[in-house]
């Protein structure tokens, strides 16, 4: 575990916390809205591509507070996914999932990671950008409801 605080931890995503990660992406409407079976395929240790499956978990034991899930394709990573609730935001968790998911990348021998973004999100594209990530390209009306362009971004490590 990973400490963000005295009292708040950034572990591996289980099953039993896909209730909480599904309800913390309905409630953004920036987040791809996965079905529960795409959240369990991320967190089979076999499949193909590997995944890693974090969550942030809060005060209280089992509040996930954020998650993120990247896929693996050495030697780059795809960032598929973070999410904070929105009454966790701008206290930098974000910032600390995508840390630990860069010190699991460095054993997997993952050199990049590239990611999509909705280009409307505001938000998401500052964090990236804060992070080191530039854009490399457009799809242009890639999201639907609401139909929108995609911004893809690329960070070396």
């Amino acid at each position: 575990m990973t400490p963000l605080s005295p009292d708040a931890f950034i572990r591996r995503m289980t099953p039993t916390d896909l209730d909480r990660v599904m309800e913390i992406a309905e409630r953004l409407k920036e987040a791809p809205q996965w079905p529960r079976f795409a959240y369990l395929a991320a967190l089979e240790p076999k499949a193909v591509p590997r995944r890693i499956a974090l969550v942030a978990e809060g005060p209280a034991a089992g509040m996930v507070t954020g998650f993120a899930v990247a896929s693996l394709l050495p030697p780059e990573a795809e960032l598929e996914i973070i999410a904070v609730a929105p009454t966790a935001q701008r206290r930098g968790l974000a910032v600390r999932l995508f840390e630990a998911l860069i010190a699991e990348f460095d054993t997997a021998f993952i050199k990049g990671i590239m990611l999509e973004v909705r280009s409307n999100n505001k938000p998401a594209l500052e964090l990236y950008r804060r992070l080191g990530f530039v854009e490399t390209g457009h799809r242009p009306r890639y999201y639907h409801d609401p139909v929108e362009d995609a911004i893809l971004m690329r960070l070396r490590l």
